[in-house]
């Protein structure tokens, strides 16, 4: 049941725990690798920072964090595991959906402070009416964090038997026990995120568990349960937002990584005993220096924007809405760059699996790769609505 008055810590005193779990998170990264999911010494270290209560309705114990304090918490964890980083910001997105539930369904999920709740924005099966709810069947991938959460957020399309009414995506909300796992995450990156696809066969789903996702889009609140400031933004923003900040861990962990490595190092087969000295080297760290910075700008100018509008109670306009996508793209664009540069630095010893840069470039190039966080697709969108014309998709 809800338990109203939490005292949430601050935002300094969040990031603080999140940056003390890093050594337990850079401990099992290689696991976690290994085994394509967290570990459960990660999740521990995360649960007890604080990093699954940033998003939990106070009135069960949650912090209801600010975007801006996703951002430096993800930038914090992804400098120890960006698998880590980036299972706690999409365990956030379905935490603050599941906060524009009706209460019952809230208090169903919401069972503790830490609950976690995976969950995807794509629509991957059918929904069909039936008595008290929805029957279900479907396959939703790309499922990071499924092995430690409790429920998952599904997108499916209602349908009308009959015909008499329009198909119409809704959302809900599922015990992960009530779906078939289907273990597939073999991948180049993020593979310790244990992003596996799930399925459902004839599931029912009561009705107080099931909202339109036109709704949710929009951040309305589709059962007038939602209290929460943090709930009055649409969803893209809110989701770019707590998605962004492993990007930016990852380009200042690559920078980190290379300065690290690099007193030890020299460049084969030239004059130069140490890699400091080389000019070239020089001009490739303040490189992607730099380039971090500028990535860091548009996730905090993406939280910001997300944050002010919340507090002012703003309405978004739609160009609003697609800068949010461009920044969250830029950013991650931004960020690759960096673990290239850098990559392509570390010589020919770097790809040992022991030596971490290798799986930061391989990580954020999964991140580049994610329908929602495209560098290209985003700046299209932008583009196109500069240039005057209309959204040609409903995820803004």
């Amino acid at each position: 049941m809800p338990n109203p008055g939490i005292n949430a810590p601050s935002s300094d005193d969040l990031v603080r725990a999140a940056a003390s779990a890093g050594p337990v998170l850079r401990e099992h990264a290689a696991w976690a690798e290994k085994n394509r999911r967290l570990h459960d010494d990660t999740i521990a270290a995360l649960s007890e920072a604080g990093v699954f209560r940033l998003r939990t309705p106070a009135r069960y114990g949650g912090y209801e964090a600010p975007a801006a304090t996703l951002v430096d918490v993800a930038t914090e964890l992804a400098r120890g595991d960006a698998a880590a980083a980036w299972t706690a910001s999409v365990y956030w997105i379905p935490t603050w959906m599941a906060g524009l539930f009706p209460t019952q369904a809230q208090d169903e999920v919401f069972t503790g402070p830490d609950s976690r709740i995976c969950g995807t924005l794509s629509p991957g099966g059918t929904a069909v009416p039936t008595d008290g709810g929805i029957v279900v069947n479907g396959r939703w991938g790309f499922i990071s964090g499924y092995w430690h959460a409790e429920w998952q957020e599904i997108i499916a399309v209602q349908v009308d038997p009959d015909g008499e009414a329009e198909p119409m995506p809704v959302m809900a909300l599922v015990p992960t026990a009530q779906l078939r796992v289907v273990d597939d995450w073999h991948t180049s990156g993020l593979r310790g995120t244990g992003s596996v696809s799930t399925v459902a066969d004839e599931l029912f789903v009561p009705a107080h568990r099931v909202v339109p996702l036109g709704a949710v889009l929009e951040g309305a609140d589709p059962s007038a349960d939602a209290g929460a400031a943090m709930h009055s933004a649409p969803l893209l923003p809110v989701a770019s937002a707590s998605s962004v900040g492993t990007a930016i861990g990852l380009a200042r962990g690559a920078v980190e990584a290379f300065l690290q490595r690099m007193p030890d190092r020299k460049i084969t087969y030239t004059g130069y005993e140490s890699q400091a000295e080389a000019p070239l080297t020089h001009l490739q760290v303040s490189e992607a220096t730099m380039k971090a910075d500028e990535a860091a700008f548009h996730a905090h100018r993406l939280a910001s924007d997300v944050d002010t509008k919340v507090a002012a109670g703003d309405p978004w306009k739609v160009a609003e809405r697609v800068r949010a996508r461009a920044d969250m793209g830029a950013a991650v664009r931004l960020a690759k760059e960096v673990a290239d540069l850098v990559g392509s630095a570390s010589g020919g010893s770097s790809i040992y699996e022991g030596v971490p840069i290798q799986r930061i470039v391989r990580d954020i190039h999964a991140i580049n790769l994610h329908a929602l966080m495209h560098p290209n697709t985003n700046a299209e969108l932008h583009g196109r609505i500069l240039c005057g014309l209309e959204p040609d998709t409903l995820y803004v």
